[in-house]
């Protein structure tokens, strides 16, 4: 098992900044899914806190991510919702069968292998089913602004261990969905303004 994420430090189960502009476009996503069609898979959950707001919201919510931490955590402060050890590269379908809606927040950026996450992306996704996609917005105006404030480093963190190891911008994000089989049907910047955005989602269907 590749485990980039393993050891990856969670101290509590509480939301943090992010999740006041992420959290808002997977309710309008998951606002569109028919009662029907209500199992959502948190795939990185990290603590546990985005599905079990996934739950909350009326979902039978599935996190799965590698790290023991987080799961102690997720599972100590969430006891009602469902979580399992496994990485994004693992044979999640064969697991769980397939969603349709998958929530994958703040993830693909830690990950060496994008190419095969949006591939386990895409297959634990149903036909016609949806995935929201999220991760820090990368592009020119926002890489000036680092500059000209001389934050470059502290944003990149090059000797911090773990953390953002991938870097997208749009494109790359739009580029990566689509040659996974996915229709990106919008990539929206949040956070900030449009040039200056902190992250941007992706909302994408499978065919």
């Amino acid at each position: 098992m590749i485990t980039e994420g393993l050891n990856y430090y969670y101290g509590h189960a509480r939301g943090n900044q992010s999740h006041t502009y992420l959290l808002p476009v997977v309710e309008r996503v998951a606002a569109l899914m028919p009662d029907s069609e209500r199992p959502v898979l948190d795939l990185g959950c990290g603590n546990g806190f985005v599905t079990n707001h996934l739950a909350q919201l009326g979902f039978a919510a599935i996190g799965i991510d590698p790290s023991d931490r987080g799961l102690q955590i997720a599972r100590r402060a969430y006891p009602h919702v469902r979580f399992l050890q496994a990485d994004a590269y693992d044979d999640l379908t064969g697991q769980l069968g397939s969603f349709s809606l998958v929530v994958s927040l703040e993830v693909v950026e830690h990950l060496y292998s994008p190419a095969r996450f949006a591939s386990t992306l895409f297959d634990v996704t149903k036909p016609g089913g949806m995935a929201v996609v999220s991760t820090p917005s990368n592009g020119y105006w926002k890489y000036l602004g680092l500059a000209v404030l001389g934050r470059l480093d502290r944003y990149h963190q090059p000797l911090h261990e773990g953390g953002h190891i991938k870097f997208f911008s749009a494109p790359q994000l739009h580029r990566l969905l689509s040659e996974a089989g996915f229709a990106v049907e919008m990539i929206e910047r949040v956070g900030r303004v449009s040039p200056l955005a902190k992250s941007m989602v992706a909302i994408a269907r499978r065919p």
